[in-house]
C-alpha cells in the first residue's frame, strides 16, 4: 500500500473510530456485569459485521465490503458466561489465513463476505449476505463449519434478510444473483433446513433486493432503483468492460442454468473482486411493489407503482381489511435515495413511513410515521407478518458524519415515541426484542444490543426494559465490537 493509501486509511470513515477493524479474536469469560440478567434470558445474543483482515485500499474501500466477523454473548442462569468474536472463514479470509478452506462442492452461491447477519434455523447457526452469496454455517462457539446449501436444495445464493414464520417456523427469503440477471427468487425453507418451493419471478432490471416483507397471504418483494453494476468492481480496462457487458446482459436475462451452476462451483477460486461498491442509483428505473401470494406461481403477482426511493430494511408487513377491501401495510425506513453521497452511509432525509397497498383499487398510499432520522428497526419477531403496534429503532443525528445516538420506542397505534440516549461517546447498535416467555405481551420483555465507549475503547450489551426503555443489565466486555449490521437472539432451545 502507498504512503498516500496509509494517510487516507487513517481518515477514512470506515477504517476509523469504531468502524475500524479489530485484529484479534478473543474469547472472554465470566464477565462483569451490572444490573441483573432475567433468568428468562437462555441463549446467545449474536451479531455480525464487517471486519477486513488485512488493510484495505481506502480509496476503494465501503463499509460494507468487510470479511465478515461474528460476535456472540453466551447469557445463562443470570450470568453473561462467554464473549467471543471469530473470522468468517470464507475461501478468502482462509486463504489470507493460510488455512484449509472448509468449502467443497456445493451449489449455493458466490464467496462473497459473510458479514450483514446472522441467524438461527433447524438447529443451526447461519451467517448471511446477499447478491448470490452462499450463508455460512458456525458451531455454537462462532467456529466456521462451512458454506451451507440446506442439504443441497438452495440453488444460486440467499438473502441477507430472511424472514422467519412464527406460526409455520419456516423461514422465508426474496435472493437475488448477478448471473441470474431479471430474476429474484422466493424460496420457502422448512423446519428441516431443506428449501421446499422456490418460485422465480422476473423484474425489470438486475435489482439490488436488500429485504422485503412478509405477510400472512402474501411476500412483497421491493423493485426498487439501485442497480447491480459490475463495472466498479474491477480496475483494469479490459476487465471493465467485459463487466459492462456482463452486466448489460444481465440486466436482461438470466445465465443458463448450467453457467450458473458451473459459476458458483468455481465461486471460491475466482470470486469477483470487490474493489469498490457494485451498486448505484437510477431513478430511472422506477419503484414499485411486487405482491405475491405465499403459495403462489410467478404468473400471480401484481405490482404496484410508487416514487423513487430506496429501502434497505422493512420493520414488519400484515394484511387488513379496509375501507375498499383487502388491503397490505408496509412499515418501512424509506430513503429518498442512496449511493449518491460518497462515504456518508445516510442522508438527513430518512423517515419512518407506512404504505398501505390497496389490493382492489390498486394505490398506495404513503403515510409519515416519524421525520427523525433512524434506521435498523425491529419488532418482537413473533409478530413477523402479523399486526404490530410497537418497534424500535436506531435514531440517527442529523449530521450524517456524526455517530448513532440513541434507541428508539414506536408506539404506532398511539403514535407516540419514547427515546434513550446513552450519552456522550456512547454509540448504539441495532438493538433486538426478546420477550420475558412464550406468551408475553407485545412488548413485555427487553431489547438488547452492543453500545460502543470511545472513552474507554470498549463495548458493553446493554439490556433495556422493553416497555420503559430502563436499564436492565449492562454486560461490560473487556474488547472493543466494532460497529456492524444485524444480529439476533438464538434461544438455547432452538
Amino acid at each position: 500500500m502507498t504512503t498516500e493509501a496509509v494517510q487516507q486509511e487513517s481518515e477514512h470513515p470506515f477504517l476509523s473510530g469504531n468502524f475500524a477493524p479489530v485484529h484479534d479474536e478473543v474469547t472472554v469469560t465470566d464477565l462483569s456485569v451490572t444490573g441483573t440478567i432475567p433468568d428468562y434470558l437462555d441463549g446467545r445474543y449474536l451479531r455480525t459485521g464487517p471486519n477486513p483482515l488485512r488493510a484495505p485500499d481506502p480509496r476503494h474501500h465501503h463499509w460494507f465490503l468487510g470479511d465478515g466477523m461474528a460476535h456472540g454473548i453466551r447469557l445463562r442462569d443470570g450470568a453473561a458466561t462467554w464473549y467471543r468474536n471469530r473470522w468468517v472463514r470464507s475461501s478468502s479470509v482462509s486463504r489470507q489465513l493460510g488455512e484449509t478452506w472448509a468449502g467443497g462442492a456445493h451449489t449455493g452461491g458466490f464467496d462473497f463476505p459473510a458479514n450483514t447477519n446472522i441467524i438461527g434455523h433447524a438447529g443451526k447457526t447461519l451467517v448471511l449476505t446477499e447478491a448470490g452469496a452462499r450463508p455460512y454455517e458456525l458451531t455454537d462457539e462462532l467456529e466456521t463449519v462451512g458454506p451451507s446449501d440446506f442439504c443441497g436444495t438452495l440453488f444460486g445464493g440467499f438473502t441477507a434478510h430472511p424472514k422467519h414464520d412464527p406460526k409455520t417456523d419456516e423461514l422465508h427469503a426474496v435472493s437475488y444473483n448477478p448471473l441470474r440477471g431479471n430474476l429474484v427468487s422466493y424460496t420457502v425453507t422448512g423446519v428441516d433446513g431443506r428449501v421446499r418451493r422456490t418460485v422465480d419471478v422476473a423484474v425489470r432490471a438486475n435489482t439490488m433486493m436488500h429485504d422485503f416483507s412478509l405477510t400472512e397471504n402474501y411476500v412483497v418483494i421491493y423493485d426498487l432503483p439501485v442497480l447491480l453494476d459490475l463495472t466498479t468492481m474491477v480496475k483494469s480496462t479490459p476487465a471493465r468492460a467485459a463487466a459492462r457487458r456482463l452486466t448489460r446482459f444481465a440486466a436482461r436475462h438470466a445465465a443458463p442454468d448450467f453457467v450458473l451452476r458451473a459459476a458458483m462451483r468455481g465461486s471460491e477460486r475466482a470470486a469477483l473482486p470487490t474493489t469498490s461498491m457494485p451498486y448505484r442509483w437510477a431513478p430511472d428505473h422506477g419503484a414499485r411493489l411486487g405482491v405475491l401470494p405465499r403459495e403462489g406461481a410467478a404468473g400471480d403477482i401484481r405490482w404496484f407503482d410508487i416514487p423513487p426511493c430506496y429501502v434497505f430494511h422493512a420493520l414488519n408487513g400484515y394484511d387488513q381489511t379496509g375501507p375498499d377491501g383487502e388491503q397490505i401495510v408496509l412499515d418501512v425506513v424509506r430513503h429518498p435515495e442512496v449511493f449518491t453521497t460518497g462515504d456518508r452511509l445516510f442522508t438527513e432525509s430518512i423517515t419512518l413511513d407506512r404504505w398501505t397497498i390497496d389490493l382492489r383499487t390498486g394505490k398506495v398510499h404513503e403515510h409519515r410515521l416519524d421525520d427523525e432520522v433512524q434506521e435498523f428497526p425491529r419488532i418482537d419477531d413473533r409478530l413477523t407478518g402479523r399486526r404490530h403496534r410497537y418497534g424500535y429503532t436506531v435514531a440517527l443525528p442529523s449530521d450524517p458524519d456524526a455517530a448513532p445516538a440513541a434507541i428508539v420506542r414506536h408506539d404506532l397505534r398511539e403514535r407516540t415515541a419514547d427515546r434513550v440516549d446513552f450519552g456522550v461517546g456512547r454509540e448504539p447498535g441495532e438493538f433486538v426484542f426478546v420477550p420475558s416467555g412464550p406468551d408475553a405481551d407485545e412488548d413485555d420483555g427487553v431489547v438488547m444490543g452492543f453500545v460502543y465507549d470511545r472513552t474507554e475503547n470498549r463495548s458493553d450489551l446493554v439490556l433495556l426494559d422493553g416497555q420503559t426503555l430502563a436499564p436492565v443489565a449492562t454486560v461490560h466486555i473487556p474488547v472493543r465490537v466494532p460497529h456492524g449490521f444485524h444480529g439476533n437472539w438464538v434461544a438455547s432451545d432452538r
